[in-house]
């Protein structure tokens, strides 16, 4: 944080006036940080990302790092993806780059591919035509690739306008993010302040909160998961209108929601992700099964999410991997419970038969909010069915269960059951699959692929007889 402090000391000195266009918008005039003030160097960056950087450039055009990288560098962090931001066409880019391949309806951008490696190119965003105010017969003469669309609630169903580095870092989401590397001079260009509020600890939208929420939802997840992830506070006007808008979220693609939810809950900052989610009234629009147990923070539901995130924080923190199947096994475990008993009341069948319909319910019913993929969705079922199989104890039936291809995540299901509910029976149950697999080792199972192959020899195939005379 000294580099910070000192950084901002010197954005103080250099801060410039900002200044207005022919239609009286003000445009962001950026603070320049020359490369004798700042710590990035070009040993910082990948060969990759250098190639695609010194590429635009000398073809002549415009070529910055841009956003979370450029912030994670000045904090001294390693950042995981280096995205480029340049005044080139995506079609130019194209043009450029064989390993290029155009991505996106709603954002086009181009993904320049080296092997694993993925450099993420995006041309410098416009200001709506709507805000334009042009003629129809001017605007109907523009590039079908240069246009936008809003749907009635003010999502930005498509954005492709596209615009100088100004009116890109107007665009960009958060201050923090609105910061700019050249390698044409290596100076950093700060556009929003972002490195004053770094200084200060403040999460800040650019632009109207409310019309920059409305225009995307998914910014209220964002401005938690980057308050955690770097420790800031979410400034008050930023944070104002999340209670009213949370609603907003309902309209955000299921698949879109769930990359949301493997962002804010794959890493060591789960537990603070979902206690601020919970505050803010957005954790319950990603799970909406969720909605009337959570109000009350000592039900069963809240303190299974509460520790199965802090769990997920433990083991990420110790480089231990964790299952997307798994958090979502527990998360959605009392719902998929309760609705059981209901379909056993009701119908009278088996509590296995209730349990595989309500589980393929309530797996049906989430996917509408965050879609689940089959990877994921069968493996909770095979955790939720194991809890009911770990209750046969019988010797010759135990062994026979410890082969399951899930058997590992069932019985972590099961202790993780034990510790939140404080149930005796648990415990005593969980303490006997413990005792049982030390009497009776077996190789570990594959919890993601599915049960392993048969050891045995390999069938090849048959010779052929040969060919006699007669």
């Amino acid at each position: 944080m000294a580099i910070i402090k000192r950084l901002a000391t010197f954005a103080k000195k250099v801060l410039p006036k900002k200044q207005a266009d022919a239609r009286g918008r003000t445009l962001a005039k950026p603070i320049v940080i020359p490369r004798s003030e700042h710590p990035i160097s070009r040993q910082d960056i990948p060969e990759n990302a250098l190639k695609v950087l010194y590429r635009l450039h000398k073809s002549g055009f415009e070529a910055y790092l841009v956003g979370g990288c450029v912030r994670d560098l000045l904090l001294g962090v390693t950042p995981k993806d280096f995205d480029v931001a340049t005044n080139a066409s995506p079609e130019q880019i194209k043009g450029l780059f064989r390993n290029c391949r155009l991505i996106g309806r709603r954002f086009r951008l181009a993904h320049i591919v080296y092997g694993r490696d993925v450099i993420e190119v995006a041309t410098f965003r416009g200001h709506h035509p709507e805000e334009e105010e042009q003629p129809e017969e001017k605007s109907s003469e523009k590039s079908k690739e240069n246009t936008s669309k809003q749907s009635d609630h003010g999502l930005l169903l498509r954005d492709n306008v596209y615009g100088t580095i100004e009116e890109d870092a107007e665009r960009r989401d958060f201050t923090v993010n609105a910061l700019y590397y050249s390698i044409a001079d290596f100076a950093i260009y700060d556009f929003a302040n972002g490195i004053a509020d770094l200084e200060q600890g403040l999460l800040r939208l650019i632009g109207d909160p409310e019309q920059r929420y409305r225009e995307d939802p998914v910014r209220m997840l964002r401005a938690v998961r980057f308050a955690t992830k770097l420790g800031l506070r979410i400034e008050p006007q930023t944070a104002a209108p999340i209670h009213q808008l949370a609603s907003l979220l309902d309209h955000i693609p299921p698949a879109r929601l769930f990359e949301e939810f493997l962002k804010l809950f794959l890493n060591d900052r789960a537990e603070a992700n979902f206690e601020q989610l919970h505050h803010y009234g957005l954790f319950t629009r990603m799970f909406p099964l969720l909605r009337s147990a959570l109000k009350n923070s000592e039900s069963m539901e809240y303190r299974m999410a509460q520790q199965v995130f802090a769990d997920t924080d433990a083991r990420l923190r110790a480089e231990k991997g964790v299952n997307p199947a798994y958090l979502f096994a527990a998360l959605l475990w009392y719902p998929m419970q309760a609705h059981a008993e209901e379909i056993m009341a009701e119908g009278g069948l088996a509590e296995f038969d209730a349990f595989a319909i309500s589980a393929a319910d309530v797996v049906g019913r989430q996917a509408r909010s965050i879609a689940i993929p089959k990877r994921f969705s069968l493996p909770m079922r095979d955790i939720w069915m194991l809890q009911l199989r770990l209750r046969q104890t019988h010797p010759r039936r135990a062994i026979r269960l410890l082969s399951h291809p899930k058997f590992r995540a069932g019985y972590d299901f099961l202790l993780l059951r034990a510790k939140v509910e404080s149930n005796p029976e648990l415990q005593e149950l969980g303490d006997f699959w413990t005792q049982f697999q030390k009497k009776n080792p077996v190789p570990d199972a594959d919890t993601t692929s599915g049960p392993r192959r048969r050891a045995g020899p390999r069938r090849g195939r048959r010779p052929r007889r040969k060919k006699t005379d007669g």
